[in-house]
C-alpha cells in the first residue's frame, strides 16, 4: 500500500518559493497499476522520488506499508527500498563497466540473496536477453538497455515497482514492447505498478489513471479496461 497525504513539495527558485506538488493525497492499494500523466512541470517526477523516498516532501507524509518513510533516517529508508521498491529510469542508470548480467546480479549481492547466479540468468530470460548478458550497455541497443534496467530493477523481487518515463528515450515499437513486458511482470508477481508517462495510449491501458497538473490532482479515474 502506498499512502500520500496532504503531501507538498516546494523548492527556491531564486527569491521565490516555487510549489512543485500542492497538497496532494493519493492512496494506491497493492497489486494495483497506476499510470500518472500530465504536462512537463506537472509534478509527476517529483511525486515518483518522494514515494521512493530519493526526496523528502515539504509538508505531508507518505506510507509504505506501515512504514511513514517521511519519519525515516537515509539508513531505514535504503533498507525500505531494497526490500520492497524497484526504480525503472527513461535513461536507464546502468554501469557502464559492468556487463548486462552483473548489472542484475550485483544488487543481489549486495542483499546477500541466496543463488543470485541463477536469480540473474532467469531474469535476463525472463526479459527476453539469454543470449546478451555478457554484453556491455555500450554494446545493446536502447530496447535491451531498457529491459536489463527492468530486470535490475526486479532483481530484489520488490512489491512495488516505480518508472520514470521508461518509454521516453525508445522509439515506438521497443517503448510498446518495454511497456507489455513491465505489464507481463507485474500481473506475473501481482507487483503494484506506478508509471509515470505522456505516452495516453500507456495511460488508457493501466487499471487507474491519475492526472497531475500545476502540482495538484485534477483527475483520479479507474480506466475502463
Amino acid at each position: 500500500m502506498i499512502r500520500l497525504s496532504n503531501v507538498t513539495k516546494t523548492v527556491r527558485s531564486g527569491d521565490e518559493d516555487l510549489t512543485i506538488l500542492d497538497d496532494v493525497s493519493i492512496d494506491i492499494p497493492d497489486g494495483q497499476f497506476v499510470a500518472i500523466t500530465g504536462a512537463s512541470g506537472s509534478g509527476k517526477s517529483t511525486l515518483l522520488g518522494l514515494v521512493a523516498g530519493l526526496d523528502a516532501p515539504s509538508s505531508g507524509s507518505i506510507m509504505i506499508d506501515e512504514d511513514e518513510i517521511t519519519a525515516l533516517g537515509e539508513d531505514a529508508l535504503a533498507a525500505i527500498r531494497s526490500r520492497k521498491i524497484g526504480f525503472i529510469f527513461q535513461s536507464f542508470h546502468l554501469i557502464p563497466s559492468l556487463t548486462a548480467f552483473e548489472n542484475i546480479l550485483i544488487p543481489m549481492e549486495i542483499l546477500g540473496l541466496s543463488d543470485v547466479v541463477t536469480r540473474a540468468n532467469a531474469l535476463l530470460d525472463n526479459v527476453d536477453l539469454t543470449n546478451r548478458g555478457h554484453h556491455y550497455p555500450a554494446e545493446l541497443s536502447g530496447g535491451e538497455q531498457q529491459r536489463v534496467a527492468i530486470a535490475r530493477a526486479f532483481s530484489n523481487s520488490p512489491k512495488i515497482l516505480l518508472a520514470d518515463e521508461p518509454t521516453g528515450n525508445l522509439d515506438t515499437k521497443n517503448g510498446h514492447h518495454i511497456f507489455n513486458l513491465m505489464k507481463d511482470l507485474h500481473n506475473r508477481h501481482n507487483v503494484t505498478l506506478v508509471l509515470v508517462t505522456h505516452d495516453a495510449d500507456l495511460a488508457g491501458q493501466a487499471q487507474r489513471r491519475i492526472v497531475l497538473a500545476d502540482g495538484r490532482v485534477v483527475s483520479d479515474e479507474v480506466n475502463a479496461n
